[in-house]
């Protein structure tokens, strides 16, 4: 089947050379689409569908009136990087979570950024995410952030950017590992032609840098759950599946309990004492005694058993700090700041609407930028200029005029496209990328692939699945084709 590239030129296709020949990493793949019949590639895609129906992989919008669990809709054809791209890609991502680390270190204890003037002081301190109850808190092994989830955006054959940082509750590993499995049980015919790096120890990776982070009592082998908000938070399938391959038990706030700053897990043999949490959870609803009193879904004492150094959490509290869209404009300067080097992922250039030059700017030419609240995700409270009415773009003027400080702008960036695979044949959209990183006293590691989300209409660079994307998997593999692995 022909392959419609979006308008050649514009955006690089990851797949096809200007010259209309395929990427040599997409050889095999661009030989087996021109062989695929359209009937093959329309039963795939319902195979697809009916596996991830069974499995029951969904997700549910909040604020909808139709409150129906949803599926992200998958594309069979893989987006193939080779091995070299991606030992560029996992250098950077290394580079950029290590300062993430420091950095948290730094402004919950001497804060010498801000006293060196690398970044303003509000920025941090009156953060919604800057958590004072951390200040001089030491954590195991200086590790704040111990899954994040780097939001990769491609432009070029050598030009990777950061679009965001994820350092809070990152989600989406579970499409990842489904993607995977569904692809192997689809299209072996693929899988046998290429050396694909693997994905499915994602679980094992993630036990073992839990467990290194664990509390000194906790010896060999600490007790890990997986906190969950409960079966209506939109990510509730991926907090079981995960507690299900780490082999951990799935708990909500009312299974926890603390005594003497001990956290302890209700069970049928008692209460059992518990090491490391991975909490689904964000920071206003961890504990009542010391965030939101309100909250029925966290647990009475937590904070204090945490700062006793009777528990560890992952995330730490406070990373939010880390990946608000305001501190993400002076990464470039942070990370010179704490290494000395230069980054190997560069940030999207962006204007701060807190400075007076950059509002005026970014004003002057809302139908061309794309504007961020700096606490906004999921696609939600952006303008896309060049995809807004005229009404759209006058009510973010209003809301800039009120609120600088609480936005960014970046230039419409051209995003690199892939094939996907659609009932009237085979076209190019729009993808990034969601790298998964786990750091551990043991090391940090780069899951090979990550997430490629992908903006399913035509034309849209709105990949998250909550503005109607889809996902695809996401192949590493040798740069020269080989054969089996």
């Amino acid at each position: 089947m022909e392959y419609r590239a979006l308008a050649t030129g514009r955006f690089f296709d990851e797949m096809t050379q200007p010259n209309g020949l395929p990427r040599a990493v997409y050889e095999r793949v661009n030989r087996w689409i021109q062989s695929a019949p359209p009937e093959l590639l329309a039963s795939r895609r319902t195979q697809a569908e009916l596996m991830f129906r069974r499995i029951g992989i969904t997700f549910a919008v909040y604020g909808e009136k139709d409150s129906t669990e949803r599926l992200i809709p998958f594309d069979i054809i893989p987006r193939v990087l080779g091995r070299s791209e991606w030992t560029r890609l996992e250098a950077g991502l290394i580079q950029r979570v290590r300062v993430l680390n420091m950095f948290l270190a730094d402004v919950y204890g001497k804060a010498e950024v801000i006293k060196a003037g690398i970044i303003p002081a509000d920025i941090v301190l009156n953060n919604e995410h800057y958590r004072p109850e951390m200040r001089g808190v030491h954590v195991p092994h200086d590790v704040y952030v111990h899954i994040s989830g780097i939001d990769i955006v491609r432009i070029d054959e050598d030009d990777f950017y950061v679009l965001e940082d994820n350092a809070r509750t990152p989600s989406g590993v579970s499409y990842m590992l489904e993607n995977r499995e569904v692809m192997m049980r689809l299209l072996p015919e693929l899988f046998s032609q290429h050396r694909v790096a693997p994905v499915e120890n994602y679980p094992d990776a993630l036990l073992s840098s839990l467990r290194s982070v664990a509390p000194a009592h906790a010896g060999t082998s600490p007790t890990c759950v997986l906190l969950t908000p409960g079966i209506y938070n939109s990510a509730y399938y991926e907090h079981s599946f995960l507690a299900d391959k780490l082999g951990v038990e799935l708990v909500e706030g009312r299974d926890l309990l603390v005594k003497d700053t001990i956290v302890y897990m209700r069970t049928t043999q008692g209460p059992q004492r518990v090491d490391v949490i991975y909490r689904r959870l964000d920071d206003d609803f961890l504990d009542p005694l010391a965030f939101r009193p309100d909250s029925a879904l966290g647990v009475p004492g937590l904070m204090s058993a945490y700062l006793a150094g009777n528990v560890t959490l992952a995330n730490a509290v406070g990373t939010g700090v880390a990946d608000d869209k305001a501190v993400y404009t002076y990464m470039p300067e942070i990370i010179k700041f704490y290494l000395g080097e230069d980054p190997l992922l560069k940030n999207v250039p962006t204007w701060r609407c807190r400075e007076p030059d950059a509002l005026k700017y970014v004003l002057d030419h809302l139908g061309e930028l794309v504007v961020k609240e700096v606490n906004g995700s999921g696609g939600y409270g952006m303008l896309v200029g060049p995809h807004a009415t005229k009404e759209q773009i006058a009510e973010f003027a209003v809301k800039l005029t009120n609120d600088p400080d609480g936005f960014i702008a970046q230039p419409t960036l051209a995003l690199s496209t892939c094939p996907a695979s659609f009932e009237d044949g085979i076209g190019g959209r729009h993808v990034d990328l969601r790298p998964f990183v786990l750091s551990g006293a043991d090391g940090v590691r780069v899951i090979p692939g990550g997430l490629t989300r992908v903006a399913l209409k035509e034309g849209s660079l709105v990949v998250n699945s909550s503005q109607g994307g889809g996902t695809k998997d996401t192949w590493v593999i040798d740069d020269e084709p080989g054969g089996p692995a």
